[in-house]
């Protein structure tokens, strides 16, 4: 139990199987502080609250909503989020990654991650890994904030030649707060 408390936790939902893929591709670049990714469909509540640093992926769906069973797949964020109803999250440094489609659904632009930095931060946990909106080409999203988005932004379908930079930017920004 001891090792999991001093490693990271990553948690993703996932349809299609790239947040799962990215969520490999992070362990892999944090390497011996990493656990191994987990589905958070599959989690338990236990599971999850055994990390005090977690890095969580989520992708956006349809009118900018979490995955899940309303919108037709396996338990995902949808289920797994009022499980932390009444959970205290102070200590915990979350960072959060999300995965959308500028093009497609630029409205709701990896809304997902708005979604859960909202929950989240409302149960105590600090939230870390702003990142940049420059460079993306939507019209909205839940996840931003002023000029910055409210964690990692990842277009696997228009912008895949950009996501190796931007997750070896943003893990280097965000690792000396996850590890302190």
């Amino acid at each position: 139990a001891l090792r999991a408390m001093t490693s990271i936790g990553i948690f993703f939902g996932t349809d299609t199987g790239r947040t799962r893929l990215i969520a490999k591709q992070i362990a892999k670049k944090l390497g011996d502080v990493a656990a191994a990714p987990v589905n958070i469909g599959r989690a338990t509540l236990e599971e999850f609250l055994a990390h005090d640093a977690l890095i969580l992926g989520c992708p956006t769906y349809g009118d900018g909503e979490l995955p899940g069973e309303s919108v037709g797949l396996k338990p995902s964020w949808e289920e797994f989020m009022p499980q932390l109803a009444g959970v205290d999250l102070s200590g915990k440094v979350i960072a959060l990654y999300g995965l959308g489609d500028q093009k497609k659904y630029p409205a709701v632009f990896v809304d997902a991650i708005g979604i859960l930095h909202e929950a989240l931060s409302d149960r105590g946990a600090r939230l870390i890994g702003q990142w940049p909106a420059a460079g993306y080409d939507f019209n909205a999203s839940r996840a931003l904030e002023g000029e910055n988005f409210l964690g990692l932004a990842l277009d696997q379908v228009n912008q895949p030649v950009l996501t190796e930079a931007r997750i070896d930017t943003w893990l280097a920004q965000i690792r000396p707060e996850l590890l302190p």
